[in-house]
């Protein structure tokens, strides 16, 4: 936007909440702060209570981002937090008022703060939307979403899934642009130094599943087509934090007789270690029953590191059939075939040099200029 510094609050998770919601809303700041325009976060106090978050821990130990002016300031269960914010915003006037959305209990707080920012007649509320209806339902998700959605002035969305969804409930401008590139992770570094730090034998051979672990991501499916699959020389990887039982999919393994073929890393992986997994990974497999988008699809474009996905949500919007990875059925039968397919011959590192064209879609830059498009539609309206 020529011959106008944009005044831009962000509010969302940041330092020192984890996670890749957090880097989202860092990258974007950073973005708009290169371009010149006034830019701050309003993060959390308090994210989710204790009661409601089953990982280990929301936030990390790291200091602060130099470059960034982050303020923690909305707790989510306090509605006296949302008022002082919204307040505050209607008397500060930014132009923007840029929220992420992925969750119905976010909406009392978020449609709260929005609602008395706009009442200035000057700021527009914008949301970078990740989910309508969330991948486990709830009664109250119907209300909530109302209340949260007619809030906002614009969307940027990153599945066609999404906005058939967002139509359902307002009929605000919405834009499309695709989930950008995880590019905070690093760069990829040589297999045998990623096998190394991860204590993995080099001449074994990884399929990587990744990210926290949820029910609707399918670990099950993947299990019971690596139970098909199993060769000698190729393990299955499964690094991320449980956000749901544990047990079963320990029984699963132990059931299958997969003890010995799969690597368990039941943890959070912090982002200064998610380099080396997908550098020391032949392939990345999305098994998901259910997805909007996904954005470990964006970590592996980062590192060139081949793809199967379910063809569920938007993945297929992202993955390319046969160029950067695989597309297959939500099934075992379908994961199964999909791995079968990508480890034959040179396969996957056809699919690795293909991404390299591919993932120029995926810029921060594109999703900035879009965000930008979309204020100069509604800024007058």
């Amino acid at each position: 936007m020529e011959n106008k510094r944009l005044k831009i609050a962000i509010v969302g998770p940041a330092h020192p909440y984890r996670g890749g919601l957090a880097a989202i809303m860092e990258t974007m700041a950073r973005e708009y702060t290169t371009r010149g325009y006034d830019v701050e976060i309003l993060t959390f106090t308090l994210q989710y209570p204790r009661l409601l978050f089953p990982g280990k821990s929301q936030t990390v130990e790291t200091p602060p981002p130099a470059d960034l002016r982050i303020e923690r300031a909305v707790s989510t269960v306090n509605p006296l937090s949302w008022w002082r914010v919204g307040r505050r915003l209607r008397r500060e006037r930014p132009d923007i008022v840029l929220m992420k959305y992925w969750t119905p209990f976010m909406a009392p707080c978020f449609g709260t703060i929005a609602r008395l920012a706009r009442g200035n007649g000057h700021t527009r509320t914008v949301c970078q939307i990740d989910n309508v209806e969330p991948h486990e339902h709830h009664i109250i998700d119907k209300p909530f979403n109302r209340y949260f959605l007619r809030s906002i002035d614009g969307f940027i969305y990153m599945s066609e899934q999404v906005h058939r969804e967002l139509s359902a409930y307002t009929s605000a401008p919405a834009l499309f642009s695709p989930h950008p590139m995880f590019e905070n992770f690093g760069r990829r570094v040589e297999r045998a130094e990623a096998c190394r730090h991860l204590s993995l034998d080099p001449e074994q051979r990884y399929a990587l599943f990744f990210g926290l672990i949820r029910d609707y991501k399918g670990l099950d499916t993947l299990l019971d087509a690596w139970a098909r699959f199993r060769h000698a020389g190729h393990k299955l990887i499964i690094a991320g934090e449980f956000y749901t039982s544990r047990d079963k999919y320990v029984e699963q393994i132990e059931r299958l007789g997969l003890s010995d073929d799969v690597i368990l890393h039941d943890f959070f992986i912090g982002d200064d270690n998610v380099r080396y997994y997908f550098s020391a990974a032949d392939c990345v497999v999305l098994p998901y029953k259910t997805a909007t988008q996904s954005g470990v699809t964006q970590i592996a474009y980062n590192f060139c590191t081949p793809l199967i996905v379910t063809d569920v949500g938007g993945l297929a919007e992202i993955v390319p059939d046969g160029r950067a990875g695989i597309v297959c059925q939500p099934s075992a039968d379908g994961v199964y075939d999909a791995l079968c397919r990508i480890y034959e011959g040179d396969t996957c590192r056809r699919f690795a040099d293909n991404m390299v064209e591919e993932r120029k879609r995926f810029s921060w830059q594109a999703m900035c200029d879009r965000i930008e498009e979309l204020y100069e539609s509604i800024a007058e309206r």
